[in-house]
Formats: structure tokens, sequence, C-alpha cells
């Protein structure tokens, strides 16, 4: 009986080795000065104690470990094949409590055809904050096309493992666009989409039921007022002009946008002759936390797209009445383009209200496709720029953005890694304000970020797993057919 005990003991240490992925852990022959070169680049990264495992490649690597610590203390080792370090999530997130509000060191060693005996690298470090993130994200997954398209879908992701699952797509119904997501207080239950097509319309997702509407209106980009009645939507007649040479392959642009805000409960628009002429456009509304105040961006009308390099965006604020869902009298002007360069896109207030963060680029209104547009951020209360320039990269995109619950992280849109896809990226900001190293969002496999061939579009934080019904689609079915866009 001793002896089949102790078997079965030593059969379940195996078991567990091969379960933490080392079942052959070596010992490097050399050691390096420099840190690894891994993909993604997760080296000195701050993040949120409930994030999924980073899980990093090196290219060429026969064989790969990594030895992770905390505190002088080591936690576990994991190797992998294919130069891959896949880190069991149970034990990562063991790590990560550990480790919150110090780090994690990372001893990395490789073995490959310059190095068959192994080389050691120095150890890195990943810094574990205590604020945690929300907990799913949203966003669009779409080819980065120009003239057609027949597959897109709204897709949702847990931040603390990888589980990807699908909100709503055209996968049945490959003519209609779903587009322009968004939620009631990031709450996973109370959202919208717009649904283009002959059957198309503005899909609602009220506490497991969806209805359609058809406002009066071409709504376009949406802003949920905090109270849940009202939405602010921008208006827009868009299109686009290609270009023969150069980086910058095409320009979206509008001919004509304006403000309109939708009553969900009496299911009307509301509009404002201020908002709505044609010597200004207005585009890409965005609430304050508190409601009160109601931020867009504004620009002088120009013939487009012949002077679309004389198109500045401006960012203005109006207050907002929640009773009525009126504009009100006080309009202020945050960022000025006209004195202080480029234009600017994407408003969007921290919930603590301290914080603007937008888009600039040189000008036009479509960021996605300038190289040169990056992220900006100003404190609310003095309008003094504060520095994010660790966000950016200089030579590529950074887009759409969206802030956690608590302020201290942002989830944004970047072309940096090719210069064609959009990915997603994840920055903290600690309690001081001071802008922190971004990371790409982890895969489960990292070779994933540049194997899967789709744009992440419009990333939004979520409270929760969204449970769309599967009628839905019923909504906007329509011909199956191409649609040109």
């Amino acid at each position: 009986m001793r002896y089949d005990l102790t078997k079965l003991m030593t059969v379940l240490a195996m078991v567990c080795i091969l379960l933490s992925g080392c079942s052959r852990i070596k010992r490097a022959a050399r050691t390096a000065y420099a840190q690894p070169r891994i993909f993604p680049d997760y080296i000195g990264v701050t993040i949120p104690v409930n994030i999924a495992p980073l899980n990093f490649m090196i290219e060429g690597a026969e064989h790969i470990q990594a030895v992770l610590s905390v505190g002088g203390k080591e936690q576990t080792t994991v190797c992998g094949s294919e130069g891959v370090v896949d880190i069991p999530a149970d034990e990562w997130h063991k790590i990560t409590a550990l480790a919150a509000g110090k780090q994690i060191d990372v001893e990395v060693s490789v073995w490959n055809d310059d190095n068959p005996d192994g080389i050691k690298y120095k150890p890195f470090a990943i810094n574990v904050s205590k604020d945690e993130i929300d907990p799913w994200i949203a966003y669009r997954l779409i080819e980065p096309g120009y003239e057609s398209w027949r597959y897109m879908g709204i897709y949702q992701r847990e931040i603390s493992s990888f589980e990807e699952l699908e909100i709503v797509s055209n996968k049945t119904t490959k003519s209609a666009c779903v587009n322009c997501h968004h939620f009631n207080n990031r709450s996973a239950k109370n959202m919208m989409f717009h649904a283009r097509g002959g059957n198309g319309g503005t899909i609602f997702l009220e506490n497991g039921k969806t209805r359609k509407v058809k406002p009066e209106a071409k709504v376009v980009y949406p802003a949920w007022h905090p109270k849940g009645r009202y939405i602010a939507f921008s208006s827009n007649d868009t299109h686009q002009v290609f270009f023969g040479e150069g980086r910058q392959v095409l320009e979206v642009f509008d001919y004509s946008s304006d403000l309109v805000v939708y009553d969900t409960k009496e299911n009307k628009v509301i509009t404002d002759p201020r908002f709505s002429g044609e010597d200004q456009m207005e585009t890409f509304p965005a609430f304050s936390p508190d409601g009160k105040w109601l931020y867009f961006c504004s620009a002088e009308s120009k013939k487009m797209p012949d002077e679309r390099k004389n198109l500045h965006y401006s960012i203005l604020r109006v207050d907002f009445d929640a009773n009525s869902g009126k504009l009100g009298q006080t309009i202020d002007t945050v960022y000025n383009a006209r004195t202080q360069g480029g234009s600017a896109s994407f408003p969007r207030v921290s919930p603590d209200g301290k914080y603007l963060l937008y888009t600039l680029a040189d000008f036009a209104t479509f960021p996605i496709w300038h190289n040169e547009a990056d992220l900006r951020m100003m404190l609310l209360s003095n309008g003094e720029p504060v520095n994010v320039s660790i966000w950016n990269d200089k030579n590529n995109t950074e887009s759409y953005h969206s802030w956690s619950m608590n302020s201290r992280w942002v989830l944004f849109s970047s072309r940096r890694l090719d210069g064609r896809y959009t990915r997603l990226f994840i920055a903290g900001l600690d309690k001081n304000g001071k802008s922190l190293k971004p990371f790409l969002l982890p895969q489960k496999d990292p070779r994933q970020n540049t194997l899967r061939l789709k744009s992440y579009n419009i990333p939004e934080f979520i409270d929760g797993k969204v449970e769309m019904p599967d009628n839905t689609v019923e909504l906007y079915k329509c011909e199956d057919k191409i649609i040109k866009r």
C-alpha cells in the first residue's frame, strides 16, 4: 500500500509539472547582460491586478523558460516551445494578487540556433497596480478594407481571461453593417448599436429584450446621458476619397454634421438651430460624468474634399438640461484649434471629472487614417496639458479611446504594430496623474496579435457580460448582398 501511495504521489507530481508547462527545466550555459526582446513588449509596464496572463514570445526560440518571482522568491517556472510563454491563468492570478503594489520579476532563458546551450537574460519587471480595471470590454472586429465587406461583428472580451464572445454580428445577414455600439453607464444590460441596410435602424438592448427604432434624423455617433433617458447623437453625411500616392490611403469626411438629442422615452428627436446650421459642423458628442455638460467637436464648414487640409475641429461644451433634454445657453471653447493648432476628435472626460482625453490630428475629422494622430489630455480645472506622450507612437495612429470606471486606465486603438490594423492597448495613469507605458491587450497565443487579420474598432469598457437575445438579428435582417461603404 505504501508503494502504491508513493507511486501515486510521483505521478501526481509529474502531472502538476506538465500542467505548469515545464516538463523539462534546463540550465542555460551563459548569461546575457541585456534584457530579452519579447513580443508583445511587456518590459517595465504597469498592469491592473486583475488582468489576464501576459503571455509573450521570442521569435525563433526552440525552447524558452520564464521564472516569475515576487520579492526575490520564485513563484513559478513556465516553459514553452516555439518561443511562446503560456502562463497558467490560476498561477498568474495568484502571483498578481501577491505582487499587488509591488512587481513581478521575470527571468527568461532561451535555446535557439545561435544559443544551442541556452542563454539567460537579465530579468525585467512587471509592475502590478492595486487598481483594478473594468471586468469586460466591447469592440467591433472588421477588415480594414475600403470598398466592401461581408463579415463584421461586435464582440466582448473578459479582461481577466481570454474569453471572447460575440454580442451581435452580420453572419446571417451580410448586407447589414453593425456599428457605433454604446452603453448606458457601461451597463452590459443596456446598450445600443446601429444596423445599417435596407431593414436597418437603431437597436436597443434593455434588460434582456431588444427593440428597433428609426429616429427621424440619420443618427451616427452616440453619447448616452448618465441618467439614461437621453442620447446625444451627431447626424453626419459621411463620404470618403482615395489617394493614389503617399502613406495616407484615404480621407473620410463629412459634407455636413449636426447635433441632435434623442429622447428614448418619447421616441423623438430634439433639435437646436444653433447646432444644425450649414456654417458649422458638429460631431463626436460626449457627456461629462455628472451629465451637466455635453462636449463635442466643431469646425467651420469647408468645401470638401478640396479644402480638407483647412478643416480644423475645436472642442466645445454646452450645458445640458436633463429634465427637458435641451441644450443650454452657455457654450465654452475647451480646445481652440484656431489658436492651438491641429484638429480634435473623440473628447472623453474621465469618470472622476479631472481630465479630458482626446485625439489630435493635423486636420479633418477621421483620425484613424492619419498617421500623425496622437492622444492628448488636459486638466479640466485649468486647461493645462497633461503629458501622455508615452502613450503615443511617433509614426502610427492612435485613435479611439475610453476610460476605466476608476479613471486609472485607458483603453485605446493604435496601428503601431504594422501601420495597417488597429489593435487594443491599455495604459495606466497613477494617482499623481503620471502616464505609464502602454501594453498590448494580452492574448492566449501572442502570435494572434499579428495573425488575426481584423481591426479592433470602438473599444469600450463595460461592467459585465452582454447577454444578447438570439432573435435580435431578425430586427434588421434583410436580403443578402455586399454593401458599398
